[in-house]
């Protein structure tokens, strides 16, 4: 595979799904609705935390109601540019993204990056993992490794996004980490998780790199074996998955997830955005939804997001230019 391939754009058909759901008025409401913009189809991991954030935002009876759209294309850039085109009708939306914003600006995918739109809040962390089928003979990553180096071309990794973007580059860290060559691995990009679990699971490829939440549940139903997180220790809801490290890898990461508004929101909107989702974290609700996809609280809001950002921009810069990304 070719660097000119790395930096290649997957574009989608735009998909949209809008569902409702609602609950009593309570005293302690916040929000009358909020409407949540997804930039990937379904099953992915921004239409996971999304819908687990709504439903915990509902649920406590911090926001009446929330509803949901499904803008995928561009690897995300469609809706962060139907966003910032429509921001003055767009104040009741947030936009769920994540690390590929930033990646994808640094590899001028799309235009824009984080500091052209509002920043609410980052709000978790997702841990990442490599997953086989089932029914695949490769049951632990030195088993992978070994199938791979057997013949690098043949052995696929999937991912729910763009070639050069987060699936990718955790998979190039990972085999980087295993001291294989990070350039050659064959990645085929999907649009979003969904998408690529469904690739995995009809044999058009032979691993995704994916989120571990996104994983978690086929994996409890037994459709999936996850072979590898990329966490210091082993998660609490997976306790017999091993993490790279065990393994003798020595990758970790995780990845952000958050939420941003139109640019030119006003401060008073945004300021009941931002104590909304911190009030969220101290219901059993959200508590329920967090450990259900096995994600870690990173509340960074306003301000503190911004530097979050920019530190991770410059950091992930210098890791992509180290395997040739950039």
């Amino acid at each position: 595979m070719n660097k000119r391939h790395f930096l290649s754009v997957a574009v989608a058909a735009a998909i949209s799904a809008t569902m409702t759901v609602s609950t009593p008025a309570v005293a302690d409401q916040m929000l009358d609705s909020i409407h949540f913009l997804i930039p990937g189809g379904a099953g992915g991991g921004w239409d996971g935390t999304a819908r687990g954030t709504g439903e915990a935002l509902t649920k406590a009876g911090i926001v009446g109601s929330a509803s949901y759209e499904n803008m995928s294309g561009g690897g995300g850039g469609k809706a962060i540019g139907y966003l910032i085109e429509n921001a003055d009708s767009q104040h009741g939306t947030l936009m769920v993204n994540s690390t590929p914003i930033v990646i994808r600006s640094l590899t001028g995918i799309f235009p824009h990056n984080f500091r052209d739109l509002t920043l609410v809040s980052g709000t978790i962390g997702d841990y990442a993992a490599l997953v086989v089928s089932k029914d695949s003979a490769v049951n632990s990553m030195s088993e992978f490794i070994t199938a791979w180096k057997a013949d690098p071309a043949e052995i696929a990794v999937g991912g729910g996004s763009v070639p050069g973007s987060m699936d990718h580059l955790v998979a190039a860290l990972v085999m980087e980490a295993a001291g294989e060559d990070p350039t050659l691995v064959n990645y085929v990009p999907y649009d979003a998780g969904g998408k690529a679990m469904a690739g995995l699971l009809s044999g058009e490829v032979s691993a995704i790199s994916t989120g571990f939440s996104e994983a978690l549940e086929l994996a409890n139903s037994g459709e999936v074996k996850i072979i590898g997180v990329t966490a210091n220790e082993r998660v609490d809801v997976a306790p017999d998955v091993q993490t790279m490290k065990e393994q003798g890898i020595d990758a970790s990461f995780v990845n952000w997830r958050g939420f941003f508004a139109a640019p030119g929101l006003p401060k008073d909107q945004l300021d009941k955005y931002t104590a909304a989702i911190a009030a969220m974290y101290e219901t059993p609700e959200w508590e329920e939804v967090r450990k259900r996809n096995g994600w870690v609280n990173i509340h960074n809001p306003g301000d503190k997001f911004l530097t979050f950002l920019e530190n991770q921009e410059k950091t992930i810069g210098d890791l992509m230019k180290k395997l040739g990304f950039l």
